[in-house]
Parts: C-alpha cells; structure tokens; sequence
C-alpha cells in the first residue's frame, strides 16, 4: 500500500498541481498586498478615507462602554471592491500564463519535421540518369 500511494504522489501530475497551488497561493498574497498597500491608498485619495473601510451604513450602531460599536448593519463596498479588484488581477495573470503555454504547445506541435529522404522512384530514376552518362 505504500508502494503504490508512493507511485501515486510521485506522478508528474499530482507534482505539478501542487507546485501550482503553492504558487497561487504565493502570488495571491503579492496581489493582495499590491491592492492593500498601493491602489487602496490612491483610490482613498478619492474618497478622502481608507478605501478598505468605505462602507454604507444601514444602521448606526451604539459605542459600548469600551468604545467598540456595536449593532452597526454595514455593507462593507470598499472591502469588496478590493477583493473584486485582487480577483481580477488573479484572473488575468492566470490567463495569460495559460495563453502562453497554450501558445508554445502549438508552436511545439507546428513544428517542422525533419524532410523525409529521397522517395524510392526518386533515387532509382537519379541512379539511371547517373547510369546513362
């Protein structure tokens, strides 16, 4: 049984979905940290506030005795948002990085074989020209 969950994890393509997702998962917190830290900043320009904390209030709430509010109904657009944007961002490298290899596999698959040698007619009507002279 170890033998073959050993054969099993070692395949190529189980390597490479892991690979994948550690990479994902890399470049996800990259992206986040991009819009966190760049585009939420100039786009809070706009808004005069923190862009992450843009939010519509439906119901004020009441500050409690620590401070804290409490019972405030919110939709929080700018926590959104920036999630929406993240995602975007996430979506668009992915498919280019598809396009990519797709684009390579056809360039693989196109490729010129090596020219096939003289057909046999071919070589027999050479070597009865050659044979004339």
């Amino acid at each position: 049984m170890l033998k073959e969950f050993k054969e099993f994890a070692m395949k190529g393509n189980l390597v490479d979905i892991a690979v994948g997702f550690v990479m994902g998962a890399a470049f996800k917190q990259v992206v986040t940290s991009f819009t966190g830290g760049i585009v939420s900043p100039l786009i809070g320009l706009i808004f005069k506030a923190d862009f992450k904390d843009v939010k519509w209030v439906i119901k004020e709430g009441v500050a409690n005795a620590e401070g804290a509010v409490e019972g405030e109904v919110a939709v929080l657009i700018g926590e959104f948002a920036t999630n929406v944007i993240d995602f975007i961002i996430v979506a668009f490298v992915m498919f280019m990085i598809v396009k990519g290899i797709n684009k390579m596999k056809k360039k693989e698959e196109l490729a010129p074989e090596a020219p096939a040698g003289p057909s046999q007619e071919e070589l027999l009507a050479e070597i009865r020209d050659l044979l004339k002279k």
